[in-house]
């Protein structure tokens, strides 16, 4: 009968190892490693969407069984897809919300200039009628 490859991370002196980096993984991980897209953590494992455990360097290819950062979270059809592939490593891009939140609160008014002054009569920047007949209207901006 032939002998059974048994992987270290199963069965052996990285399953405890394994493990403890799994339930992490779960805690703190929301996204496929692979695709990118979000996991379902109420699917269970024979459905495709269901996550799993993949490692980011196969066993085969000699990545490490244990360590945190080999391992990612992944969804189950994307892990067999990717079998013991080596893939680029996608970077999920968080998109940034612009609102007035992120704005001052306060302004150092101290800073700004006092306004220019323009001649009602002539809209010319700066500059006043000197006809003493007219009288001086001056509008601040």
């Amino acid at each position: 009968m032939a002998k059974k490859n048994i992987r270290p991370d199963q069965s052996g002196t990285h399953r405890g190892a394994f493990e403890k980096a799994k339930r992490k993984i779960y805690a703190t991980q929301n996204i496929c490693g692979i695709c990118g897209k979000p996991v379902d953590f109420t699917k269970k494992y024979p459905h495709p969407l269901s996550p799993c455990i993949d490692h980011i360097i196969p066993l085969a290819k000699g990545g490490h069984p244990s360590d945190m950062d080999n391992l990612q979270l992944a969804h189950w059809t994307c892990n067999r897809q990717k079998s013991d592939k080596l893939i680029d490593r996608r970077e999920v891009k968080v998109q940034e919300v612009i609102s007035n939140r992120i704005l001052p609160h306060s302004i150092d008014w101290k800073k700004y200039k006092p306004a220019k002054e323009i001649d009602k009569d002539t809209r010319d920047i700066g500059t006043t009628v000197t006809d003493e007949t007219k009288p001086k209207q001056k509008i601040y901006i």
